[in-house]
């Protein structure tokens, strides 16, 4: 699974991958034609964020000591593995679904139900039912922006629909405990990001097409697990 910080690099790298892009406006209306949208979604997710979200994840991340957050980050990480182990099948990935398969069956039954990561030599992938669609060849289609859940694409928010259904958290029949867990996961993975944002915070750019490019890039290399082919522009096919 790529980090926060390689998300923030790949949105550098996006920066300045952007002056070689023969015609960006073309380029941006093509990807991003919900550009109006997705920024007063962003907008509003962002107020959320510094109202709410950041300064109760602010609070968690001080509170709480470092072995309890990484217990609570490898209990959810384990339980997202199931979800990779399924994707794993769908994109005919056998070795990798057997070896993430190992992990939650190990890290379940060892670690006290995944609180300890005993299977740090197995590799920790990232599958999700958006990279299948993409490893089958459905396009990403537009960028989009979620309330609350942030960044996505068509294609992508097709996909966390179809991921529910795998999902140990979504199929808990008691609804207290799953809202508290989804409530608890994400405040999790938002405390996680805390000292990586600073990178945002100390530049100044732009903000939002910061993290729409950093996304679109995130999610193309893990669709083609880190070997993406080279884009053309019909710029460059002119030139030709």
């Amino acid at each position: 699974m790529l980090s926060t910080r390689t998300v923030l690099l790949l949105g550098c790298l996006s920066l300045t991958g952007c002056s070689s892009i023969p015609n960006l406006s073309d380029y941006t209306k093509q990807k991003d034609p919900f550009e109006t949208f997705n920024r007063g979604m962003y907008n509003f997710n962002d107020t959320v964020d510094k109202a709410v979200v950041k300064p109760v994840a602010q609070g968690y991340d001080k509170v709480m000591p470092r072995p309890a957050k990484t217990m609570v980050s490898n209990f959810f990480s384990n339980l997202d593995d199931v979800v990779v182990t399924v994707n794993d099948l769908l994109q005919f990935k056998f070795k990798q679904a057997a070896s993430d398969g190992s992990r939650v069956l190990f890290n379940t039954t060892f670690g006290l139900f995944g609180l300890i990561n005993i299977t740090e030599r197995l590799p920790k992938h990232n599958e999700d039912f958006g990279q299948t669609l993409g490893y089958w060849g459905a396009p990403s289609g537009p960028y989009l922006v979620l309330p609350v859940l942030g960044p996505s694409s068509i294609r992508d928010g097709s996909g966390l629909y179809a991921d529910s259904f795998s999902s140990v958290i979504n199929n808990t029949n008691h609804v207290p405990t799953r809202n508290s867990a989804w409530a608890l996961k994400g405040l999790d993975a938002r405390a996680g990001f805390l000292e990586q944002e600073k990178v945002l915070d100390e530049a100044t750019i732009d903000r939002y097409s910061f993290m729409r490019d950093a996304y679109l890039m995130r999610r193309q290399n893990l669709v083609y697990d880190g070997s993406p082919p080279r884009v053309r522009y019909d710029d460059e096919d002119e030139e030709e």
